[in-house]
């Protein structure tokens, strides 16, 4: 028996749906997560009801609006992991996920939100990241195992990258919009094997998280 999420939508509404999650696809790219709902309602020219009657949740909305960018995200980690190459597995990994970030102020959000909501959208969108973390715990590993990699790299220093770069782009997005570029090679050379002086620990996983959300807010 079908369920009403599973009927048909009419003309009008499924015109109205698509133009909610291209409004939030630019919304929550230009500010992050946050955007207000009559925000999006007002870029796509509907009531505020209508956008909660098609999304009852910020997540549901979420993951409607960021369904292909999470499966090119999970894509990106498996296609590095199958690189001949290790290091430019390493690599070319990096530097997709963060010229996925310097386009889309939304997508580092979405690599740590907490989603509380339970249906088939959203439990795609996290096993799909679920699926690329695993994938880049792999890489790492790859890396190091080829000597490329220098040992005291931690997959959470991916976080700290995130959070530099945030503000890279954010500093340099009107004048020079290709700056991250280069400061995202600086480091994965720091990164390289023959650097070998000693690093810190890293902080804890969570403490980044929350660093790493406050640096998307508008």
């Amino acid at each position: 028996m079908r369920t009403p999420s599973d009927r048909p939508l009419r003309t009008d509404a499924a015109r109205n749906r698509a133009a909610i999650v291209a409004a939030a696809q630019r919304a929550f790219a230009e500010h992050g997560l946050r955007v207000p709902f009559d925000e999006i309602a007002r870029r796509a020219e509907v009531g505020e009801a209508t956008v909660h009657r098609r999304f009852p949740d910020r997540e549901s909305l979420i993951a409607a609006a960021f369904g292909d960018k999470m499966r090119a995200y999970a894509d990106a980690a498996a296609e590095a992991l199958a690189a001949p190459d290790a290091w430019q597995g390493f690599c070319g990994y990096v530097r997709r996920v963060c010229a996925m970030q310097s386009g889309d102020r939304g997508f580092a959000d979405l690599l740590t939100i907490t989603f509380a909501a339970a249906n088939p959208a959203v439990e795609d969108l996290e096993h799909q990241r679920n699926t690329g973390y695993r994938d880049w715990l792999k890489i790492v590993r790859r890396a190091k195992a080829a000597g490329r990699l220098r040992p005291d790299f931690h997959p959470d220093d991916l976080v700290v990258l995130l959070m530099a770069n945030a503000g890279v782009i954010a500093a340099t997005a009107g004048e020079a919009p290709d700056a991250w570029r280069r400061h995202v090679e600086y480091l994965l050379q720091a990164f390289a094997a023959d650097h070998t002086e000693t690093l810190p620990a890293p902080p804890p996983r969570e403490t980044l998280v929350r660093a790493l959300q406050r640096t998307q807010r508008p």
